[in-house]
C-alpha cells in the first residue's frame, strides 16, 4: 500500500516539572500508512568533524519506530546557530515530529536554544521553573552554580521545558509551523532518560497502540544483487511492509519493516513476509535479528553435538575467536593452531614440507592437511583452516593478495574453497571473510549432512 499522503491532527502534551500542562495542535503533513512522520537532528561540531560517533539518532529512530513514527530523515549539523535553525525549519516543514539532541549546554557554542527562538519566531525568556532547577542540581552535590549554567534556564516564548533527571540542562518542547519540535541534550545518558520519561509516553499516547515492528533475515553465500533477484518483488518502492537489503562482510541482511494498528498486528505482518524471505532464500539463510554467523555456527554445533578445532594462518586467531565469542563455547571449540610460518603448519598440523615446497603455503593442499591435521591432534569431530594473503604485501601474479584458500574436514573426508576478495578492500576485510565463508562451509555441510567430495551446495 503506498503511502498516504493526507495530513494528520497530532495532540502533544508536555509536563513541565509535574506542575502542569500545555497542549499544541500540529497539522504536520505527517501520514504515511496512517503513521507520524519524525525527523531527527543530531547538533554538535565534534560530529560534523568525525570526532565523534553519534549514536543517538539510531537510538531515538528504533524507539520511534516502537511507537508507530517513522524517522524519515537524520540530518547532522555543526555548532552554528544559523545552520541549526534552518535545519529545523526544513524539518518542521517536512514532519509532524522533530527531535533534536545537543546544543543545550552552557557553553557559549551551545546554541539551540537561540535556534529553537529563531525558528518559532520568538524571543528567548528565563523560565523560573527551569531555573529553579538547575540551581537545585548545583544545591543537591554542594558546588555553587556558575553563572553560565544560567542561561540554561531560557526557552523560546511559549515553549515547555522538559525536566532533565540526571544533568542540568532541562529540554524544550515547542511549535514550530505545524510540527512540534522536541530538543533534548546530547549526552546519551540524559537524553535517553529525558525521552524515556518524557518524550515517549506522549508519543506512545498519541499513536493510539499504532507501531512498526522490523525483522531481520541473514544470509551468506550469494550476492547482494543475487539477493535482490530473489526477492525483486518484495522490494517494490511504496509497497507494505518495506523490504531492503544491507551487505557487510558479504553478510546480506534482509530488513522487514511492518506497521500496524497495533502492536501484535504490525508482528503479525513482520513474521510472515520475513518468512517470505526465508524461502525465498532457502539455505542461504543462516540467522534472523541481531544473531551472526559464529553464533550461528555455535547454535548448530549444540544441536548436533559436534565438536570442531581450527588451523589458522592469514586469519591469525580471528576464526578461534568468532567460535569462542558464544559463552559456552567449550562444548563444542576444543582448541586451534595459529600456524603463521611454514615450520609450525608442518610441526602443528603435520604439513609436510615437501608439500609445502611443492605447491605454496597458499594452496588448497596445504589448506586440506591443516584442516585435517587439527582435526586428528585435537580429536574433534571437525576442523576448520584458513591460509591465504591478507596483503598489502606478499601477493604475486600467480597468488595475488586476497587469494584464500579454506577448509572443512571431517572423519570421511575434506571440503576445499578457493576465494579470491578484493584486495583493494583490505587486509581487516579479507580476513574476516575468510571467517565468514569458513563458518558458512561448516554450517551448511552440518545442517545439509553434505557428501564430501560432492559440492552439495556449500
Amino acid at each position: 500500500m503506498a503511502a498516504a499522503s493526507h495530513p494528520v491532527v497530532l495532540t502533544i502534551s508536555v509536563v513541565l516539572w509535574g506542575c502542569h500542562r500545555v497542549t499544541y495542535l500540529n497539522a504536520g503533513d505527517g501520514a504515511m500508512f496512517g503513521f507520524m512522520r519524525s525527523e531527527i537532528i543530531s547538533i554538535g561540531t565534534e560530529l560534523t568533524a568525525g570526532m565523534t560517533l553519534d549514536t543517538n539518532a539510531a537510538w531515538l529512530a528504533r524507539r520511534l519506530s516502537a511507537v508507530g513514527i517513522a524517522a524519515v530523515r537524520h540530518v547532522t549539523v555543526s555548532d552554528d546557530r544559523d545552520s541549526i535553525r534552518d535545519a529545523v525549519v526544513r524539518a518542521a516543514a517536512r514532519a509532524g515530529v522533530v527531535l533534536v539532541t545537543g546544543g543545550l549546554g552552557p557553553t557559549a557554542d551551545d546554541l539551540t536554544r537561540e535556534a529553537l527562538a529563531d525558528a518559532a519566531g520568538r524571543p528567548l525568556v528565563v523560565d523560573e521553573p527551569s531555573l529553579t532547577h538547575v540551581r537545585g542540581y548545583f544545591q543537591r552535590i554542594e558546588r555553587e552554580m556558575p553563572e553560565a549554567n544560567r542561561r540554561q534556564a531560557y526557552l523560546p516564548e511559549g515553549a515547555v521545558a522538559i525536566e532533565n533527571p540526571l544533568g542540568t540542562a532541562p529540554g524544550v518542547v515547542v511549535r514550530v509551523g505545524g510540527s512540534v519540535v522536541y530538543a533534548m541534550p546530547g549526552v546519551p545518558l540524559e537524553m535517553r532518560a529525558m525521552y524515556e520519561r518524557s518524550v515517549e509516553p506522549e508519543l506512545a499516547a498519541q499513536s493510539g497502540g499504532a507501531a512498526m515492528v522490523t525483522r531481520t533475515v541473514h544470509s551468506f553465500g550469494a550476492s547482494e544483487a543475487r539477493v535482490a533477484e530473489l526477492i525483486e518483488d518484495l522490494m517494490v518502492p511504496g509497497r507494505e511492509p518495506t523490504v531492503g537489503i544491507t551487505a557487510c562482510d558479504a553478510v546480506i541482511s534482509v530488513r522487514v519493516i511492518a506497521r500496524g494498528a497495533t502492536r501484535d498486528e504490525a508482528e503479525t505482518v513482520a513474521e510472515a513476509e520475513a518468512g517470505v524471505v526465508r524461502d525465498r532464500l532457502g539455505s542461504l539463510v543462516f540467522g534472523a535479528e541481531g544473531e551472526t554467523l559464529g553464533q550461528a555456527v555455535a547454535r548448530v554445533l549444540c544441536e548436533r553435538g559436534l565438536t570442531v578445532a581450527t588451523a589458522e594462518s592469514c586469519t591469525g586467531g580471528l576464526l578461534a575467536k568468532h567460535l569462542t565469542d558464544v559463552s559456552g563455547s567449550s562444548a563444542y571449540y576444543l582448541g586451534g593452531f595459529v600456524t603463521y610460518g611454514n615450520e609450525a603448519k608442518s610441526e602443528l598440523t603435520g604439513v609436510p614440507a615437501s608439500m609445502i615446497a611443492e605447491h605454496g603455503a597458499v594452496s588448497e593442499a596445504v589448506g586440506v592437511c591443516m584442516a585435517e591435521g587439527c582435526r586428528v591432534r585435537l580429536g574433534a569431530d571437525l576442523g576448520l583452516s584458513t591460509t591465504g594473503i591478507a596483503g598489502p604485501t606478499g601477493g604475486t601474479a600467480d597468488k595475488p593478495v586476497g587469494l584464500v584458500y579454506v577448509a572443512l574436514a571431517t572423519a570421511s573426508g575434506t571440503i576445499a574453497r578457493r576465494l579470491l576478495v578484493n584486495s583493494e578492500l583490505g587486509r581487516g576485510v579479507i580476513r574476516q571473510r575468510s571467517c565468514n565463508a569458513v563458518l558458512n562451509l561448516l554450517r551448511r555441510y552440518v545442517i545439509w549432512d553434505l557428501e564430501i567430495g560432492t559440492d552439495g551446495g556449500v
